[in-house]
């Protein structure tokens, strides 16, 4: 596909409505480096609902997030420009017919030369993006890594009868690579246990991570289990719901923001980040602030990347 038909392919939000509110000097397709694909994808949550109107809440919030990031002393938004595409419309598709078309999309994006954030949705869209950056980069000198930030393993290989359920997402990445990192597990059945010991899946436990300290050196031991090159899914109930109630499954023992910033911007500045998706935010009517940290991480990860 030319330049010309993928830019007809993809038509981007106006500034009013896009990521950031920037204008469109610095969103426009072929100015922007950095694109926001949404999935408001939600067939398959079995506890609390909403995961569907998370990306529409997520860049609603980016508008009070500030373009200049004092940490990096960057603004990437307009040093990269951020695209924010229409979000998909699913229609009546379900199960691995849904995945099909976000995958298409995604790897069309990659063609295309972009860094793409994909915003869901309940976590079973995940598995498309990341074997769209597989397919595309696993080749890569030094390898791939999916580094998995969740509450649960979601390795399941189904649940409730659906092979493609948000607790399975991670089970159907592990039929093309088991090179899995998983962060901040707390919740899984004895199956999963088993799972992760049979493929050798590197998992790092919440109350492990307790015992050791969240510090440098738990930080060093994660990064050193990744490979060069590095895609990240963030499945938001990773947080403590102290500070994210806002998510369908939360679980206690979570994590916090400075010391998970500290993770991702080791990640950044020591290993390749292909590109990561954020998905499982259930936004709350009367409670904002939960929109307004996910639309914040979404913009700090892209400062430590570029």
């Amino acid at each position: 596909m030319n330049g010309s038909k993928i830019k007809e392919k993809f038509s981007v939000l106006p500034s009013k409505q896009n990521f950031l509110a920037i204008e469109k000097e610095y969103s426009s397709f072929d100015k922007s480096k950095i694109v926001i694909l949404s999935c408001p994808f939600e067939k398959t949550t079995s506890y609390g609902k909403g995961a569907a109107k998370g990306p529409s809440a997520i860049i609603k919030a980016s508008h009070y997030v500030e373009f200049f990031d004092e940490e990096t002393e960057k603004e990437v938004c307009f040093k990269n420009g951020i695209a924010t595409l229409r979000p998909l419309n699913f229609g009546k598709l379900t199960g691995k017919k849904a995945l099909d078309l976000i995958y298409r999309n995604v790897k069309t994006l990659i063609n295309a030369g972009k860094f793409v954030v994909t915003l869901g949705g309940e976590h079973s869209i995940s598995t498309a993006p990341i074997k769209a950056h597989y397919d595309a980069y696993s080749k890569l000198e030094g390898g791939f890594t999916l580094l998995h930030f969740d509450a649960h393993s979601d390795l399941r290989d189904e649940y409730e009868g659906n092979k493609y359920s948000h607790a399975s997402f991670a089970a159907r990445v592990a039929e093309f690579t088991t090179d899995i990192t998983q962060v901040g597990i707390r919740a899984q059945c004895k199956e999963e246990f088993k799972f992760i010991k049979k493929k050798k899946i590197k998992t790092f436990y919440a109350f492990q991570m307790r015992n050791e300290g969240f510090d440098y050196l738990l930080r060093n031991k994660i990064v050193e289990t990744l490979n060069k090159n590095v895609y990240v899914t963030f499945d938001i109930d990773y947080f403590d719901p102290s500070i994210m109630p806002s998510t369908g499954t939360p679980e206690p023992n979570g994590f916090y923001w400075d010391e998970t910033m500290k993770l991702l911007k080791d990640v950044c500045e020591k290993r390749n980040l292909l590109g990561f998706d954020v998905v499982e935010l259930s936004p709350g009517k009367d409670f904002a602030f939960p929109d307004f940290l996910t639309a914040k991480l979404v913009y700090k990860v892209l400062n430590y990347k570029f």
